[in-house]
Order: C-alpha cells, then structure tokens, then sequence
C-alpha cells in the first residue's frame, strides 16, 4: 500500500512538471549520497596561519605592532606520518623561528626542513592539528600595516559629523573587513550620509559596523561618513578592525613534503591566512 501511494504521487509530480510548474521536493538523502556531497580530505594537511597584534594611536604612532605565526600538520593515516616537510620563508628583518622540542634543530637551521629527532618515528595521526613550529616578526612600522584608519569627529550646528577613511596596503587583499566604531548612547541608529561599503548599526553594543567584502587593487581606499547628537571625540574610540587574507608578512610555504619510507610522498593541501587577534585604533 505504502509503494504504491508513492508511485501515484511521483505520477502525479511528475505530470505538474510536465506542464511547466516548478517542484520544491522534501527529499531525504541517503547515507551514500550524504558521504559523497562531503568535499574530499587530503591525507596530510599543513596550517600556515600568522595572527595580529596591533595597537594604533589615533594621533599618529603605534603601540603595538606584533605579528605571530604557527605552522601546524593534521595526518589522517599513520602510514602517512613517515615524511619530512622542506620549508621556505622570506626574509623579513625581525622574523624569528621556535620549532617544536620533537623536531631536529639542526636540520631545520641547516636545510629548512622540518623533520622528527627520532626518524623511525611518524608524526601523531588524528583529528587534531599538531604544532611544528612558531615564529615572530618584531619591529616593523607603519608602512607595514595593510590597514589603517583615520577619525575625524566635528559638531556643527548641534550635531556631531563623523568622517572615517581606511588606506589598504597593496601587500594584501583583505577579506570580510569589518570596522566597528563605538558611538554615544543613541535613541534611534545614526544617519549614514556616504559609505563605500555596507554598514549595520549594532544596538546592543552601541557600535556602528562598517563592512567592506573585499578590499584589492579596485579599493585600496574608502571613506564613510555619519551623524549623530552632539559627543565627545573620545567617544569615537577604540576602533576595532577584522578581516582575514590569504597571504601571510613571512610567506612561510611548504614546498615539498618527502617520504621517508616509500617512494611517493602522501598528497597534501596547505591553508594559509593572516587573521586579526587585535587591531585597534586608540
């Protein structure tokens, strides 16, 4: 009974779209096909990724300029496990390396490869990423800085005009950029005059966030501007900035990873990204 009211009610979906009408079906996806909707998982997979610290006085000037790296694997198969992986970098005035206590130092000081003490030994298989190594770049200034923005607050004629503008680097393109300005306690959001972007006002937290997708060659700068009830300049700040690239200062890459027990190394991927942990204009 059950199959054939199904047969009759594909029958009768079928000769509705037959006729031109367009069918949103409730369908249930099997197991298999569950499985093979998942993107493919390389055996070995390396994590490059280089974390910001930036502090930047409104006036001029840095506090903070600190950027952080990690290099992580995540091997599947244990089989897998048996490799050394050959490095390279740029060569950036204050970049400093720490490998992990289980890689062999003079390797990785002699040839730029990262490679287990013990060699018999595979590296961990698993779920979880497993650190290799970390570095730091100290001492840059602020040409370095792939973003940076200016305030500009000014009460006129009762109220409080704000001009803001951002200036990108062309070391990088920016992702998901986003620049949250704080504002005075406010009864109804602020007038947004102009903006190259998008912008949402955030009530809860009282901060009106500037939104800009993608910032490359077409958009290296921008400017918004806004107006609320009469505040204090200081209100304005700190002004706080995410976004994400795909590039990183050191440009720490693996370029090859060796097999150490067959003759084909394992086939593998690499994410690299810079992120903001803080970035803030004081």
């Amino acid at each position: 009974m059950k199959l054939g009211k199904t047969q009759r009610t594909n029958q009768f979906l079928e000769s509705l779209k037959a006729e031109g009408e367009v069918i949103l079906e409730d369908v249930q996806p099997t197991a298999a096909q569950s499985k093979s909707s998942l993107p493919p998982t390389d055996p070995v997979t390396l994590t490059i990724e280089e974390r910001l610290n930036v502090v930047i006085r409104r006036d001029g000037g840095l506090n903070n300029f600190d950027i952080q790296g990690t290099l992580s694997l995540q091997i599947l198969n244990q089989e897998d496990g048996f490799v050394q992986l050959q490095i390279e970098n740029q060569d950036v005035p204050g970049l400093s390396f720490k490998t992990h206590p289980n890689i062999n130092k003079e390797l990785f000081n002699s040839k730029h490869i990262i490679g287990l003490k013990d060699s018999n030994r595979p590296f961990p298989a698993g779920q979880n990423d497993v650190g290799l190594m970390k570095w730091r770049i100290q001492g840059m200034d602020e040409a370095a800085l792939p973003l940076t923005v200016n305030c500009w607050p000014s009460v006129s004629g009762g109220e409080t005009y704000v001009n803001i503008e951002y200036e990108a680097s062309e070391m990088f393109d920016l992702q998901n950029v986003v620049i949250s300005i704080p504002l005075p306690a406010l009864r109804e959001p602020p007038s947004v005059k102009q903006i190259d972007g998008e912008w949402k006002y955030d009530s809860r937290n009282s901060t009106l966030d500037w939104s800009i997708l993608l910032i490359d060659h077409s958009n290296r700068s921008g400017s918004m501007e806004f107006v609320v009830p009469p505040a204090d300049s200081s209100v304005f700040f700190p002004i706080t900035i995410r976004f994400t690239a795909t590039s990183t200062y050191s440009d720490v890459k693996v370029v090859n990873l060796m097999p150490l027990r067959s003759n084909a190394a394992p086939r593998y991927s690499q994410r690299i990204q810079l992120v903001t942990d803080t970035y803030q204009v004081i």
